[in-house]
């Protein structure tokens, strides 16, 4: 596939795994799951193309974290050729599968008219899909589908206006559809608070920002330990809050039911995850991704594949370590690590910085969320590494991302930039 082709093709794509990341949590009628395998392979072999066409303009020493991590998911997927055994072990290694190699969306990162065809793309046809989406999804549904719109929440002083209003109520909308739904709280409310960073950028020196940094990495790994050794729980919020922060929701059969936003959602998914690696051993290179952990709270699953066996979790973290074991969990705290640290030490822009903080958070939240699954939230979270990864981005000044982000907005033909761009790689 050539250049033009794929700039034509990966917005449409990008367009079709944003809907695939809420068929799931909607009454639609788009649950085969075998045509969005096919159409995340697609995705897949089209950004694989364009690594192979853009190799001269990565940046390969920063780079290289994301092939490190890259090529132990290989190596565990290959293993889980050999380990599944029933049909739900092969459609789980399948799903996961996928899912661990979406890093490769980092490589295209360093072409930056792509990701502006594809926001632009996603703005103009995406945002009107979604109001017609959201009267079949449910709400706590709506910032899986609206994942872009944080990245450019990043870039909202320099948003055109129009724009600025349009981002501004997608974002809001999210966050108070259903209070409930924590990660989309989350998610869509830190860049709001990092945008602090843009507005101090006179003032906050750029060490205050690296020590923010290494807290946000160094932050989980400290409260794990003090959870392991039953000296703090940071997700038994409820037994250190007092009050009643209970809301009412309606799930996804129509009931109206209570919710209490202190409950703990996690503590028995690290118990499930650690008590299965300690029973097989397999806390080095984890069960490849044709197996999950064990499970009691989820027993009845073996009523429908004959094992009482959980596939996959929420939180990112417990998947990377199940099915690649502390190997790849340290390769993804590589990938994280010098990709803030990259962003925010070596750039020539406060956005650069921003996105910085941002990864050592996500990196963080792996830890309580952002399941590592093929969607547009995990396709967003590696275009925005690879972004903090490569030079093409941080080596833009303000006035450069100003330009970059007014032309996503503007009328500009992404033609012009396409046909620069094919001149360089073939010159």
């Amino acid at each position: 596939m050539s250049t033009r082709q794929l700039f034509k093709t990966a917005p449409f794509f990008i367009l079709l795994i944003a809907v695939n990341s809420i068929v799931d949590y909607s009454s639609l009628p788009l649950h085969n799951i075998t045509i969005w395998w096919i159409i995340q392979l697609i995705t897949l072999l089209m950004f694989w193309r364009f690594k192979s066409i853009l190799e001269t303009t990565i940046n390969n020493y920063d780079m290289r974290v994301v092939k490190w991590y890259l090529l132990w998911n290989v190596i565990c997927i290959i293993r889980g050729l050999f380990v599944a055994e029933t049909y739900w072990d092969w459609k789980g290694f399948t799903s996961a599968s996928l899912g661990i190699l979406v890093p490769i969306v980092a490589f295209s990162a360093s072409c930056l008219p792509l990701w502006q065809s594809i926001i632009k793309f996603f703005l103009k046809f995406g945002l009107p899909l979604f109001l017609l989406l959201s009267f079949a999804i449910s709400k706590d549904a709506y910032g899986f589908f609206l994942v872009p719109v944080t990245f450019l929440l990043f870039f909202l002083p320099v948003i055109p206006f129009k724009g600025k209003i349009i981002i501004t109520f997608f974002a809001i909308w999210v966050m108070f559809a259903d209070v409930t739904a924590r990660s989309n709280v989350i998610k869509f409310g830190v860049p709001f608070v990092l945008l602090l960073v843009y507005w101090t950028r006179n003032i906050v020196p750029v060490k205050i920002l690296e020590v923010c940094r290494i807290v946000l990495i160094v932050t989980p790994i400290i409260l794990f330990s003090l959870a392991v050794t039953d000296t703090f729980n940071v997700f038994k919020i409820n037994e250190y809050v007092s009050g009643d922060y209970t809301k009412s929701k309606v799930n996804a059969d129509g009931e109206v039911v209570d919710e209490s936003l202190t409950t703990d959602t996690r503590t028995f998914l690290y118990e499930e995850v650690l008590g299965t690696a300690k029973k097989y051993n397999t806390w080095i290179i984890g069960r490849s991704p044709a197996r999950g952990n064990e499970t009691v709270w989820f027993a009845d699953l073996a009523e429908i594949t004959g094992r009482k066996e959980r596939l996959w979790n929420e939180a990112a973290i417990l998947n990377v370590f199940m099915w690649t074991g502390i190997v790849g969990v340290a390769l993804y705290l590589l990938v994280f690590n010098r990709a803030s640290y990259m962003a925010i030490n070596h750039s020539n822009n406060i956005y650069s910085k921003m996105l910085g903080l941002f990864m050592a958070f996500r990196w963080g939240y792996a830890w309580v969320e952002d399941g590592n699954f093929f969607n547009i939230t995990t396709v967003f979270l590696w275009f925005m590494l690879g972004i903090c990864l490569t030079t093409s981005f941080r080596s833009m000044t303000d006035e450069e991302v100003k330009n970059w982000i007014g032309e996503i907005f503007g009328k500009r033909n992404i033609k012009e930039e396409l046909e620069e761009l094919e001149m360089q790689l073939n010159a």
